[in-house]
Parts: C-alpha cells; sequence; structure tokens
C-alpha cells in the first residue's frame, strides 16, 4: 500500500518532469539576448519570478525584439501534501507574458487528488530590472479554474472559479551587497483565493477581494548561484480552516541560458486543517 501511495504521489512530477524537458528539448535551439538569470524561474502558478511570487520580469531569454518562453516542472513535498505543478509561459517583446500552469495537489489524509488550471497574463508597465532610475513595474492577472470541487466546497468555499489580479515591483542591484549581485521585490495581490485556489473561492459571508503582500530577496553568490527567500500572505476566507503565510528559502542553479534548477525548504503552516506542512521544494526549467 505504501509504495503504491508512493508511485501515484512521485509520478505526476515525474509527468511534469518530462513535460518540461520536452519542451525545452524542442526550443532551446533558439537564443535570447537577455542577460543571465534575468528572467527569474518559474513560480508555482506558471509565472517568470521565484517560488512561490512572480516578478515584474516576462518568460524566457527574449529582448525587445525577440519572442521567449520556458516550460517548467515543480514538486512540492511537506508533510501530509504533494503539489505537482507544470506548464509553459512565453515572453512577447520582453513586455507581455502568457503562461499556463496545471496544478495536482495531493493530500495524503484524505486520498484525494485537487486538480486547478491557472492562465497568467502579465504585462511590464514601465521601468527595468537592471538598467535606469526606474525598477521593473508590472500588473498581472491570474485566471484560475478548480477542477476537484467538491472538497472545497465541504469546507465552505463559495466558487470554483478566481480571478487574482497582482501588481510588483522588482530591481536588480548590480553589486549592491559586497560585490554581490542583488534582487529585491515586492507584490500587492487582491485575490479571493483559499489555497491559491487548490481550496476555491470565497467563502460564507466573504465575497470581496482582500490584499495581500509577497516579496522577494535573493543574493547572486556567483553569475549562476543565487540564495533568496520568499513569503507570501494568504487569504482567510473559511471558517473551518485556517491559512497560514507561506514561505520558502531556495537556492537557484543557472548552469546555461537554458536552463534552471531550484531547490527550497517550504514552510507552508496549515493546509486544509493540516498542521505543520514544511519540507522540500523543487523545480526545473528550460528557457528560451
Amino acid at each position: 500500500m505504501r509504495e503504491r501511495a508512493a508511485r501515484r504521489a512521485v509520478l505526476p512530477v515525474l509527468r511534469s518532469a518530462i513535460f518540461a524537458l520536452a519542451v525545452f528539448g524542442a526550443l532551446a535551439a533558439q537564443a535570447g539576448g537577455r542577460l543571465l538569470a534575468t528572467d527569474g524561474a518559474t513560480q508555482i502558478e506558471g509565472s517568470a519570478g521565484s517560488g512561490i511570487v512572480p516578478w515584474a520580469v516576462t518568460a524566457g531569454t527574449g529582448t525587445r525584439d525577440e519572442i521567449g518562453g520556458s516550460g517548467f516542472a515543480t514538486g512540492v513535498f511537506v508533510d501530509d501534501l504533494r503539489l505537482a505543478s507544470f506548464g509553459i509561459a512565453a515572453g512577447l517583446w520582453d513586455r507581455v507574458e502568457l503562461s499556463f500552469a496545471h496544478q495536482i495537489l495531493e493530500v495524503r489524509p484524505l486520498g484525494e487528488d485537487l486538480r486547478q488550471n491557472v492562465f497568467g497574463l502579465k504585462l511590464r508597465l514601465a521601468g527595468d530590472l537592471v538598467y535606469g532610475r526606474i525598477p521593473a513595474i508590472a500588473f498581472g492577472a491570474q485566471f484560475k479554474h478548480m477542477l476537484d470541487f467538491d472538497v472545497p466546497k465541504a469546507v465552505g468555499a463559495d466558487d470554483d472559479f478566481g480571478v487574482d489580479l497582482y501588481a510588483g515591483v522588482t530591481r536588480l542591484f548590480l553589486g549592491g551587497l559586497f560585490g554581490h549581485n542583488v534582487l529585491l521585490g515586492g507584490v500587492v495581490r487582491a485575490s479571493k483565493a483559499n489555497e491559491i485556489g487548490l481550496l476555491g473561492f470565497g467563502g460564507p459571508g466573504r465575497d470581496n477581494y482582500q490584499f495581500q503582500f509577497e516579496g522577494t530577496a535573493a543574493v547572486f553568490l556567483t553569475r549562476r548561484v543565487a540564495i533568496g527567500y520568499d513569503f507570501r500572505q494568504k487569504s482567510k476566507n473559511l471558517r473551518a480552516v485556517n491559512e497560514d503565510p507561506w514561505q520558502d528559502v531556495f537556492l537557484a542553479v543557472v548552469p546555461s541560458r537554458h536552463f534552471k534548477l531550484v531547490a527550497a525548504y517550504a514552510r507552508l503552516g496549515e493546509v486544509a486543517g493540516l498542521g505543520h506542512q514544511d519540507g522540500a521544494y523543487l523545480s526545473i526549467q528550460g528557457s528560451f
């Protein structure tokens, strides 16, 4: 029984990895002109950023005259949950980002899988990540559809569909800390999502948007290795379950312009009534 459960938990992540590698293999031959790693990695909802926070940059390595893109696969392995997220994104002329992510959350004590699709749109409105006086400023929307609504409905969620709206600012400071490059980013998100949508949207008497803060800080130890910290506030719509902020400490490695690896220690707190959900976060990404 345990072996079958372990295989069931791992298989979605393996499928995700194969999918992302296939996308990478098809697209890697087309090189972009952006500086190394300035497209970030891919966060779990499919947008360019870090593990759980979007950045004010677009996916891929394309410059203002090019189209870039990426494919990713992520697995989160905490005490009672397994989350697999995989998808693709396109960056258009370093200005517009279109993304798609499919998420599968295995709630092991319930023996349930909760699936969600996330379609993303991001527009870099002004500024630049590296150059000029104004940092990169972006506005984004994530359109989320929960595919398995029985569990969210049982705990009080009102809807299986919701839209997150966010505005973010990101800046890379060259030589900002003892000669090392430093990245800082902040996001204000308006959302009705419960556990980023995996427990539906809204709750009893709570149909209004709530504003939440998200932030990232990272230090590049070399051009190809960075360490950092993510923080993300959460909604509090459901009376039956509590939501804690999500946090992670990550290590990002960029072996080449077309490939990234991210490992992190994630602290999700209470999720779906299950407390102390801490564990590993692993992500791979191919870019062009």
